[in-house]
């Protein structure tokens, strides 16, 4: 008879919760959400989730706060969203360097790529190799031909060690067999104002990144790490079409949630998330900034990381990235 009782308890208990947690995945988001950019204000990882947090927060009716923590190559950041409760309330703004690059590349990383759950792929731009304009070099030919005449003395720039903004680098590097200093930045804002200033003398970034230096006429785009000219700088080669080959690069924007969020609130914001890659006015700015849209489910998403995960590991074992 007690053991039927305590039963009927469980049973009872159970239940209920059952009955809360549904509740409040119903209910979410029922208080303010976090959205850590583990990245410097300004750059193009800034822009991509302020765009998508003021949808969301118009979409549902809450605040999603940016928050920025730069450092160590997005490390930082993504750190606090890997410890943080998986309740959906505390959201990363994913891309190569804290979600691939720095688990593989840190030696003492404090997490590992599958302490995430991705949500949605939002979408990639091509990286471009940017110069100060008082060089010489206006394409990528031009840009081998001054490397190789100031051995050591050419300083590249990157957001930090691990960014996808240094594995560009690698990738170039190991196109071109040329050695050149990596200067790592706690993001790419701070990088970009060196290259103004002359103490570096190249970097990969985005349009987005550079979006008001290239207006300034601050910054010169000498060469695009694609297979295809970009469309808001169609007169800049590209460095396949230069002659070097396979030194293509991308910077790729998501949403992850720490690992073990409940997958009815992953859903959620994966459905609101394509919503809201669909408005007019995101894919205009998308257009406008140079990033071409992805969108899908979070399994798409998952294959995608899974993908970029094996080719960050064949660099390191060809000797082009070395962890640290």
């Amino acid at each position: 008879m007690k053991s039927s009782v305590r039963l009927m308890a469980f049973v009872g208990g159970l239940l209920c919760s059952m009955a809360v947690f549904a509740q409040g995945v119903a209910g979410y988001p029922s208080k303010p959400v976090r959205f850590v950019v583990p990245f410097t204000p300004g750059a193009s990882n800034d822009i991509v989730a302020r765009l998508a947090a003021a949808k969301l927060g118009e979409a549902w009716g809450q605040q999603f706060i940016i928050d920025n923590r730069g450092g160590a190559g997005g490390l930082v950041g993504a750190d606090t969203v890997a410890k943080a409760a998986p309740d959906g309330y505390t959201l990363l703004l994913s891309n190569p360097g804290p979600s691939v690059n720095s688990p593989l590349m840190a030696k003492n990383s404090p997490y590992k790529v599958d302490d995430f759950a991705p949500v949605i792929f939002f979408g990639y731009a091509p990286l471009m190799i940017f110069t100060n304009p008082a060089l010489p070099v206006r394409n990528p030919r031009e840009l081998l031909d001054y490397i190789k005449a100031n051995p050591g003395k050419v300083n590249w720039g990157s957001s930090g060690t691990g960014s996808s903004l240094h594995i560009g680098l690698a990738v170039f590097q190991a196109a071109t067999g040329v050695n050149v200093t990596h200067i790592p930045y706690k993001g790419s804002a701070p990088a970009l104002i060196d290259l103004v200033g002359g103490q570096i003398q190249f970097m990969h970034t985005t349009t987005v990144s550079a979006e008001a230096q290239i207006r300034g006429g601050r910054v010169r785009v000498v060469g695009v790490a694609a297979v295809k000219r970009a469309a808001l700088l169609p007169d800049v080669p590209t460095l396949a079409e230069s002659g070097i080959k396979d030194a293509e690069a991308i910077v790729w924007f998501g949403m992850s949630v720490p690992a073990k969020t409940p997958r009815a609130i992953i859903d959620k914001l994966n459905r609101e998330s394509n919503r809201l890659l669909g408005l007019p006015d995101v894919k205009k700015r998308f257009d406008e900034l140079g990033l071409e849209i992805q969108g899908g489910t979070p399994e798409e998403f998952q294959k995608f990381i899974g993908n970029e995960v094996e080719r960050l590991k064949r660099l390191i074992k060809i000797g082009a990235l070395t962890p640290e």
